[in-house]
């Protein structure tokens, strides 16, 4: 295997562990393309990503333009002399004059066996679609959102208990292996990448806020899958008695009780079960606005009446996902 100088771009943890992989293999990580610091937390601080974050702890030079267009930027690029860019979650669009500045291109580690996921959001949108597998491609990039040739690709399973961060973990995982497998003989998978058949494409949309809003008229797998989806990131929620109560664990249980949909059947430590469009939805861990996610177990112990038997979360303003 020849070492390769790469220039990295990524922003989220997710492209953070695949670059501390990469700094622990023999290429050379000759700079670090990041979005610009954005206002986090309560104090709305500016706050580095998470791969400007292990950049600088590894005195990697940091670039975070607003956007690559101008021809400035490819001049800065071509300066450092890369055999080839790496990109993962980045999130800002890379121009022609960019993508042909390395030597050897630029290449995307991306969620998803395409051409399935194509987009923002592969990881939650498999998740809520039911999707029983899905992994990590590694892809040549070119002026199409995700259209590129594949090099290799690693696959996963998604198991009924996987939330968006336990796969997104497990991604990170495969990622890693699939991009050093494709880097060790890069010319070799350059030369054999196979085009994606656009036919059979899906598009993951960003998640919009609006669609973590539960509608309970769903069935409770599918407002499960909306719960695992958003953990970490867009917890679903619904409204209750004037207060945003976020759905951070569930599981569904099989017994159809004939209630309406939004109905509070049991509140105990067992767990919070309320009535969907079929069957019942178990929620365990909870949130209330302001405070520390909570299991029911222990809610039930210093607010037992919080949920009445019987009463209803509010669906006035359901938005279906």
């Amino acid at each position: 295997m020849t070492a390769l100088r790469i220039v990295f771009a990524g922003t989220p943890s997710f492209a953070a562990h695949i670059l501390e992989a990469l700094l622990n293999a023999q290429h050379e990580i000759v700079g670090v393309y990041t979005q610009p610091d954005r206002p986090a937390g309560r104090g709305k601080q500016l706050q580095a990503s998470a791969v400007k974050q292990v950049a600088l702890a590894n005195g990697i030079p940091v670039f975070q333009p607003v956007s690559l267009r101008a021809e400035s930027e490819q001049e800065a690029l071509a300066r450092l002399g890369a055999d080839l860019m790496v990109v993962v979650a980045y999130g800002l669009i890379l121009p022609q004059g960019i993508l042909d500045t390395p030597r050897l291109g630029c290449i995307n580690v991306h969620a998803s066996l395409l051409p399935r996921w194509r987009g923002a959001a592969p990881i939650e949108r498999a998740l809520m679609a039911g999707d029983t597998r899905t992994g990590v491609t590694i892809m040549q990039m070119e002026r199409g959102l995700d259209t590129g040739a594949m090099l290799c690709k690693e696959e996963v399973e998604i198991l009924e208990e996987d939330d968006r961060l336990s796969l997104e973990r497990k991604l990170e995982v495969a990622g890693t292996k699939a991009l050093f497998e494709a880097l060790h003989n890069i010319d070799q998978f350059m030369a054999q990448a196979e085009p994606q058949d656009h036919s059979t494409s899906t598009y993951a949309n960003k998640l919009e806020k609006s669609e973590a809003l539960v509608d309970w008229k769903l069935d409770a797998s599918a407002i499960n899958r909306l719960i695992r989806a958003g953990v970490g990131r867009n917890p679903a929620y619904s409204e209750y008695n004037g207060e945003r109560i976020r759905f951070l664990k569930a599981s569904v249980l099989v017994a159809r009780v004939p209630e309406i949909a939004g109905v509070i059947i049991q509140a105990d430590k067992e767990g919070l079960q309320v009535a969907c469009g079929e069957s019942v939805l178990n929620i365990t861990v909870i949130q209330l606005p302001g405070k520390n996610p909570v299991s029911m177990r222990e809610f039930v112990n210093s607010r037992k009446d919080f949920f009445a038997q019987g009463s209803r979360f509010d669906t006035s303003a359901v938005l279906v996902p």
